[in-house]
């Protein structure tokens, strides 16, 4: 008995270790067990949506969908959420990965950096393209029933497409719009104002007039009451004014940015521009963005880059704040919060005009949104029963089904010609408009370097021009070697699309050979052309241009991808005034015709 004594006190820390690892084992197996019935196909769904209501309707529709299984084909399955807060997400979704633990269906992926996802995508993932080309077979008996699967989302699935991989990846199950809540009550209080503002100076007003304001305290002196803030904020937050309001003030660099002439931005095209001398860090392009960014920070409470998405919003529902921007995802919340407290009003983000003393020579029109999806789950290849995994997907995208989701949690749904209620109208995206022109970082270390000097500048502890030198030293160091990696990777998915070149061609022609009629035979030639130029060839020569400026072999080296010759616009003046002249003609041959019609009547 002595040695048993002398056995525990010596290996004591390590036993307790042992017994709380066993009891936690066993623990988790019996809740497995319970979870899952010998006779039932259980499906574990992983999110970190914690909005009230979004597991509400998780759960209703896995009732429905379990009902439906057992009735139409016998089959019992249970569908369970691993239900996970934001700020543990990123990890949650990494170690589940790693240790081959994740749930059958999960949502991807916040906080997780965008390179290190790409890997999670190809180890972990089944890829959805074979699926998305067939109808779903949910929308049987609607207006889809003959549609592709992607075709029925209001982005066409654009969002689910990874171009590294170059495979569908993700089903998007809701659409998400940014917008600006604010107290209406407290906005008149405070100035007397019954309309929210609608521009950047007379949004500027509002906010010094709110700054000014001090809020009653019980048994405290006047002075010693503390002010108003007139946006309430977080680190959360930022990114929504950086996006919606500051970020476009830069557009007018893309006509010297844009090699490719897609109408898009990326990394690596602005790397080529700065490392080719047309584009530079303090251009009045991002002068003025970071300018706007200072004069919003001034209006957001002390110490919001160390806030969360809570203390944000706790500060709104407490009324000490007037404003907030947030996205469809909290409508709900904070209508349900606010109910009987204060009038909330639901605006538009008061962007500056073309008239703007400070930032017109720079604004080039609204923000364009595009209407992506959001809500995105990947089937994981843990999931023993990826077929009724991918069918509940199916199920919960259907026209009917992906309606009544959204409207029983509030947001907005992801397939077309679905209703949207009255709530969200204010969230419908605007397709015309302008973007933002600064996408600054390649990789790691540029990535890790305008963190560090955009957290400073947002505090007011460093100005533009300083953030810009330093940054632009890491960038132009790391640059060349963060850009070929990005060329790398990009080499990397060239057998996938090797594999989907093949397939396409062998499905032309066989269209062709086996007598299909001829629109059938032109969509999949059209197909096949499409993804050999534009993928396999086109990409590849994207960064071949890309080398070639930046080394300074290119006719693009002038700075200027949309620059015509004389000739090359005398030539278009001539086809548009040509076509002009054809249209013209065309209208006055069937008006011709119609006279001659009513005139036969008559």
């Amino acid at each position: 008995m002595k040695r048993i004594f002398q056995f525990i006190a010596k290996w004591y820390a390590l036993l307790v270790v042992l017994a709380a690892f066993g009891w936690s084992w066993a623990a988790i197996m019996m809740r497995r067990v319970e979870e899952a019935p010998a006779d039932t196909i259980v499906i574990r769904i992983g999110h970190w949506q914690l909005e009230p209501l979004v597991r509400d309707g998780i759960d209703l529709m896995a009732e429905k969908y379990a009902k439906m299984m057992l009735e139409t084909k016998g089959i019992k399955v249970k569908i369970t959420q691993d239900a996970i807060p934001e700020s543990t997400y990123a990890q949650w979704f990494t170690t589940q990965m790693m240790g081959g633990t994740a749930p059958d269906i999960i949502e991807c992926a916040l906080g997780v950096p965008g390179h290190v996802l790409i890997g999670y995508y190809n180890r972990y993932f089944h890829p959805l393209t074979q699926h998305v080309s067939h109808p779903n077979p949910y929308n049987a008996g609607n207006m889809f029933s003959n549609t592709a699967w992607r075709a029925t989302f209001k982005d066409g699935m654009r969002s689910s497409y990874v171009e590294e991989l170059q495979e569908y990846m993700l089903v998007p199950l809701s659409q998400f719009g940014v917008r600006i809540f604010y107290n209406k009550d407290l906005l008149y209080e405070l100035t007397e104002e019954k309309e929210a503002p609608t521009n950047w100076q007379e949004f500027k007003r509002v906010c010094e007039i709110i700054k000014s304001k001090r809020i009653p305290q019980l048994n405290k002196p006047e002075d010693k009451w503390p002010f108003y803030t007139p946006i309430a904020a977080s680190n959360y937050h930022f990114g929504m004014w950086d996006w919606m309001m500051a970020d476009p003030l830069g557009y007018s660099l893309a006509r010297k940015i844009d090699f490719s002439r897609d109408g898009w931005v990326d990394n690596a095209e602005l790397f080529t521009a700065i490392t080719e001398g047309s584009v530079n860090f303090l251009m009045r392009p991002y002068e003025a963005k970071y300018g706007l960014i200072r004069e919003l920070t001034n209006f957001f409470q002390p110490g919001f880059t160390g806030l969360g998405r809570d203390e944000g919003v706790f500060l709104f529902i407490q009324e000490r704040a007037v404003f907030m921007p947030s996205g469809t995802w909290d409508q709900g919340s904070l209508r349900e919060q606010t109910r009987g407290v204060f009038n909330m009003g639901i605006m538009d983000f008061p962007r500056p005009t073309k008239d703007d003393p400070d930032y017109g020579d720079v604004v080039e029109g609204p923000t364009f949104e595009r209407p992506m999806g959001g809500f995105p789950f990947g089937l994981t290849r843990f999931s023993k029963h990826p077929e009724v995994a991918l069918d509940f997907l199916h199920y919960l995208s259907s026209m009917e089904i992906n309606e009544e989701f959204n409207q029983f949690i509030g947001w907005i749904p992801a397939v077309l010609n679905t209703k949207v209620t009255e709530d969200l109208k204010e969230f419908e995206p605007n397709l015309k408009g302008v973007y933002g022109a600064s996408p600054f970082t390649l990789g790691g270390d540029t990535i890790t370097k305008m963190e560090q000097v955009y957290a400073l500048f947002k505090v007011g502890q460093m100005e533009f021009e300083p953030m810009m030198k330093e940054f632009g030293e890491v960038y132009k160091k790391r640059g060349k070697e963060e850009f070929m990696e990005m060329v790398r990777n990009d080499r990397r998915g060239l057998m996938g699309d090797e594999r989907t070149v093949a397939a396409l061609r062998a499905r032309m022609v066989d269209a062709q050979v086996g007598g299909a009629e001829e629109a059938v035979a032109d969509l999949e030639e059209a197909r096949y052309r499409r993804m050999m130029l534009g993928r396999l060839m086109g990409r590849g020569m994207h960064y071949s241009m890309l080398r070639r400026i930046q080394d300074g072999r290119s006719h693009f080296s002038a700075g200027d991808p949309y620059a015509m010759t004389e000739e090359a616009k005398k030539t278009l003046r001539e086809k548009i005034k040509m076509e002009i002249e054809e249209v013209n003609k065309t209208s006055n041959d069937q008006q011709g015709s119609l006279n001659r019609e009513v005139k036969e009547e008559m």
